[in-house]
């Protein structure tokens, strides 16, 4: 999913990512221009890298500065080799489309993708990247496959063959954000949840509370609007910690066409019922027993930046957001020390969920890969630098320059604290999220499947539709969307 990064560290003044960004803008543009020409008259050693503007502001830096290029230069790249950065939209849906039509059409550049892993499975099995296990070294493979986090890699593979064809690039995931000073100040001890979370029933009370007590407007603000994000993240994470499943668990999610569909099953039901109680009261009929209401009417109708607002202005008491909201939140300017972290509150335990994978704490994951262009004419070049990325030292450098998260978790200790400001003191938190990160069912009817999901849960908690109503609806629509695809299988 695409995000806004904001650029203050702990010390209260410009961070070295923020000064970065702004040193290098005039770089990063004169990068696009010559990519924009590119194709005619490129250097062969230049390797064009499609992504978003967050990513060309950190590749290259004026004077002494620290750039991701240099990083890659260090970590064995051929110095004759560069990489330029595309910018293209920050949107990840129009980017999607962009790449499509680029693959539709064989163009090159760009050489290398950066894709979402939400959706880099449907392009492998359409054959627009490159097979990477036939092509990187195997040092460098087993490198990916022995200290990636799994979760993205299993986005990054094709599900047939189990090949990779992505190298993540940063994972991203869901966390809860919430002011520790307003819900201590009401009784409550918060000093184990960032890595034993409470359950969504003390989360509720404890949040209601504290909006009490200190007369805010909000308590939990979240996303709710009818969009990719309801679909793929903010309603996963919630319904995998009351144990509910779209597809009856996570070994099903990459690929479609013959899997049970469990949407109007009690724990999706009961995940909908609570968020009815959140947002409606215990007036609604089809609120959740025991459950206070917590939540504007407005997360309807709010995505990421949305729903944090309230919280960054002090009227709220808790926000689900990405980690970029960490740097932004626990600020000194901010709420410093005052903010509080936790992985996702849970109903169910994995123990008791019916289905593998779920129940128990759950982070979406979102994040971005790196694929082959597989119409290139600088195969060579651009594997160099695909290997380049898997070093250590480069996935610092991204962290400590742009906030992005490595795709090896255990390198966020290595950072250093006074580069990545507020995050270095969630190390834990984000961790415990990493290793509980559950993807999207991402196969190539996704698209088509997301938009049901998002429209009939967001109408069930808005009120439009009763959870049982909207999640037979729900099932009865991806029935059909998975018998269609059993039918092009069978053709």
């Amino acid at each position: 999913m695409a995000r806004e990064h904001r650029g203050r560290d702990a010390r209260g003044g410009p961070s070295r990512r923020a000064f970065v960004r702004s040193a290098s803008a005039a770089a990063a543009l004169a990068g696009v221009g010559i990519a924009g020409c590119l194709g005619r008259a490129r250097d062969e050693t230049t390797v064009v890298m499609s992504g978003d503007t967050d990513f060309a502001d950190i590749m290259h830096a004026d004077g002494d500065e620290p750039s991701v290029q240099q990083a890659l230069w260090d970590a064995g790249l051929d110095e004759e080799i560069t990489v330029e950065v595309q910018a293209s939209v920050d949107d990840s849906a129009q980017r999607m489309q962009q790449y499509q039509s680029a693959l539709q059409a064989g163009r090159s550049p760009p050489d290398v993708f950066m894709m979402d892993s939400g959706w880099t499975i449907p392009f492998i099995l359409r054959e627009q990247t490159t097979n990477l296990t036939d092509e990187l070294p195997e040092d460098v493979l087993d490198r990916v496959e022995g200290d990636y986090l799994e979760a993205a890699l299993e986005t990054a593979r094709n599900p047939e063959t189990g090949d990779l064809h992505a190298v993540p690039l940063f994972p991203d995931f869901g966390t809860m954000l919430y002011r520790r000073d307003l819900i201590e100040d009401v009784g409550y001890d918060t000093s184990g949840w960032g890595t034993d979370p409470p359950s969504w029933q003390e989360f509720g009370e404890a949040v209601a509370d504290a909006r009490s007590e200190h007369g805010l407007n909000f308590g939990f603000t979240t996303q709710a609007a009818a969009y990719e994000g309801l679909a793929c993240c903010s309603f996963v994470e919630v319904m995998s910690t009351w144990g509910g499943s779209y597809f009856g668990g996570t070994e099903n999610l990459f690929v479609a066409g013959d899997r049970p569909i469990t949407v109007d099953d009690e724990p999706v039901l009961d995940a909908l019922r609570m968020l009815r109680a959140f947002v409606h009261g215990d007036g609604d009929e089809h609120a959740l027993d025991g459950y206070p209401q917590i939540s504007p009417s407005a997360i309807v109708q709010w995505s990421e930046q949305e729903s944090l607002d309230p919280f960054v202005n002090g009227n709220a008491v808790a926000n689900r957001n990405w980690p970029f909201a960490i740097a932004e939140t626990g600020d000194e300017d901010a709420f410093g020390e005052d903010l509080g972290v936790t992985p996702m509150p849970y109903a169910v335990s994995a123990d008791d969920a019916e289905y593998p994978g779920v129940g128990g704490t759950a982070s979406a994951l979102g994040g971005w890969h790196l694929t082959l262009n597989p119409n290139t004419d600088r195969t060579d070049a651009a594997l160099e630098v695909l290997e380049a990325f898997t070093h250590d030292e480069v996935m610092l450098t991204i962290f400590e320059l742009q906030g992005f998260l490595p795709p090896v978790l255990e390198l966020v200790e290595e950072a250093d604290p006074d580069e990545i400001g507020p995050v270095a003191r969630y190390v834990d938190e984000i961790q415990l999220a990493g290793d509980n990160a559950v993807p999207r069912p991402v196969t190539d009817v996704w698209p088509e499947q997301s938009a049901l999901i998002f429209q009939e849960v967001n109408a069930a908690i808005r009120g439009a539709k009763g959870p049982e109503e909207a999640m037979a609806d729900l099932g009865t629509r991806l029935e059909r969307s998975e018998r269609d695809v059993e039918d092009q299988h069978d053709d």
